[in-house]
């Protein structure tokens, strides 16, 4: 069907990269101890969303410039780690909040937009290269080569992957949450948390800094 091969192969080690923990679980994981079932399952879809654009643009071909083009590939690059750095900070500077609004949860850390968490797990896929360059190496794997329905198949593997992933990422959301229910009672724990998550994205964006700089 549409060239793909092997799809059972795919899913299996669709699996195995889901659950292998990385900087993506991290986030999750960070955001369900801060805010919840809610802010772990927004942090998951964002994530998946940002997997979505990757996926597109490997079916479209731009994956594909971006490996080929080094300009392309720095301001990706260079794009990703600022925003990465700028939001890292930010969490790391935060300061206390006396009212949130509807769409927010009030910690003592600062009131955190569940739009914002969406976001910034979106971004942080996005103007990631890395995924980009990782969905174009590991699509084309299962797409036969005389598929005359390629970008199409891209999609369908895409879906599937993402489909999968974002399965176990609302499952470790759940877990996070309903582990840290304790843990969210301590303002020095929230804070630290919230200092962990704000490192983490600096460290994550002086990696993509450095990406193939050598």
């Amino acid at each position: 069907m549409l060239g793909i091969h092997d799809l059972w192969l795919f899913i299996v080690s669709g699996l195995v990269l889901n659950i292998t923990p990385g900087p993506d679980t991290a986030y999750i994981v960070g955001r369900s101890a801060q805010l919840g079932w809610r802010g772990g399952a927004v942090a998951a879809i964002g994530i998946s969303s940002g997997c979505l654009v990757h996926v597109f643009a490997c079916a479209a071909g731009l994956s594909a410039l971006l490996a080929a083009s080094a300009t392309a590939f720095f301001v990706v690059k260079w794009a990703g780690a600022a925003y990465l750095c700028f939001i890292g900070i930010g969490m790391l500077l935060s300061r206390k909040t006396a009212h949130a609004r509807r769409d927010e949860v009030a910690i003592d850390d600062g009131a955190i937009s569940l739009r914002r968490v969406f976001w910034q797990g979106a971004l942080t896929n996005v103007l990631n290269p890395k995924v980009a360059l990782f969905f174009l190496a590991f699509l084309p794997q299962f797409v036969a080569a005389n598929s005359a329905h390629k970008g199409l198949a891209f999609l369908v593997l895409g879906a599937i992957f993402i489909f999968n992933g974002t399965l176990w990422c609302l499952g470790v959301a759940a877990f996070a949450a309903r582990t840290a229910n304790r843990i969210r009672k301590s303002s020095k724990a929230m804070a630290w948390i919230n200092r962990a998550l704000g490192g983490m994205f600096v460290y994550l964006g002086a990696r993509i800094a450095v990406l193939h700089a050598r």
